[in-house]
């Protein structure tokens, strides 16, 4: 009997700290500041294995995997820092250009089992950061929305619904006034036919006493979605300290997720099966990024990276099968 208990004891730590099986990370390296290059490398979840993908002399930035794939935006066959976007499997094989829509900075998110896609897009000089439908299959695009005066950036597509969160501000002549906050839309079909924004939602509210944040840190930053414990999870600067922070989806229910006197959490990203946070830590003054990986139930934390190279912006993918 003693025998037996002592065996579930092992097995039940076994299962709480085993590595997670079946991912991969991939993440953003500045390879040369001088240069403004930057790379996209992979590894496995304990750090291991780990490979450069890219190997262009422009800028690479991976911001959204779905299932194996992988997607970037790159400026390696246009001018520097036009970007459109890509797609490569975790060993860096199979890349092709995506669409010919040129992109804007920010994340992205996908719905209807990666069929459909949405990004950050511009056309032409003037019509710049606005939201577009893309197929990823074919490239083929429909732009959702179409006004000017709006910064919005990094949507995310809620399941279930056809909801989805950004950051947000009404007004970009407000914008170091206003902070930017994650707002909830939903997306609709107009009475013309085409898709559509409407019902927008403030989710966020950044304390008003903090004056500590300058007006373009992040407020309310790329917000990512949680599967298994259904929240959404973004990051902020508070303080002094970037942290990440979780809200419900309905925005009734806010708390901070990660803490730490000396380390900054920024940019980070879910496993498919929410088990697990993988994010980007650094010094408050924004210095030496490293990936670090969360166990969601333990929060028990690992550095998985520890080159003097910044690497940044980490995204967990399935492994090819």
């Amino acid at each position: 009997m003693k025998f037996l208990i002592a065996a579930i004891s092992i097995l039940s730590v076994f299962s709480v700290n085993a590595q997670p099986d079946g991912f991969k990370i991939v993440f953003n390296v500045l390879e040369d500041s001088k240069k403004d290059n930057y790379e996209i490398y992979s590894m496995n979840m304990d750090g291991s294995d780990r490979k450069n993908l890219t190997n262009t002399p422009g800028v690479e930035w991976v911001y959204y995997a779905y299932m194996d794939k992988v997607y970037f935006i790159s400026d390696k066959d246009t001018c520097h820092r036009c970007f459109f976007l890509y797609e490569m499997d975790t060993e860096g094989n199979n890349m092709r250009r995506i669409s010919d829509l040129q992109l804007e900075d920010s994340w992205m998110s996908s719905r209807n089992k990666g069929k459909e896609m949405i990004v950050l897009g511009r056309i032409g000089k003037t019509v710049r950061n606005q939201l577009f439908l893309l197929n990823p299959e074919d490239g083929t695009y429909r732009q959702l929305t179409n006004d000017t005066l709006i910064n919005q950036r990094d949507p995310l597509f809620l399941p279930g619904k056809n909801e989805i969160v950004l950051a947000y501000r009404p007004d970009k002549r407000q914008r170091q006034t206003v902070p930017d906050e994650l707002w909830k839309f939903n997306l609709v079909t107009g009475a013309d036919g085409k898709p559509a924004l409407n019902r927008g939602v403030q989710l966020t509210h950044f304390p008003a006493s903090d004056t500590s944040t300058r007006w373009y840190e992040y407020h309310a930053g790329p917000p990512q979605w949680n599967s298994r414990y259904k929240f959404i999870s973004y990051m902020s600067k508070q303080q002094g300290q970037t942290q990440i922070h979780a809200i419900t989806r309905d925005g009734k229910k806010s708390w901070q997720l990660t803490a730490n006197s000396e380390l900054s959490s920024g940019w980070h990203s879910w496993s498919e099966d929410g088990k697990w946070l993988a994010m980007d830590r650094s010094t408050h003054e924004g210095k030496d990024f490293d990936i670090w990986l969360m166990n969601y139930r333990t929060k028990k934390m690992t550095r998985i990276s520890t080159d003097s190279k910044s690497e940044m912006a980490p995204v967990i993918v399935r492994k090819p099968r």
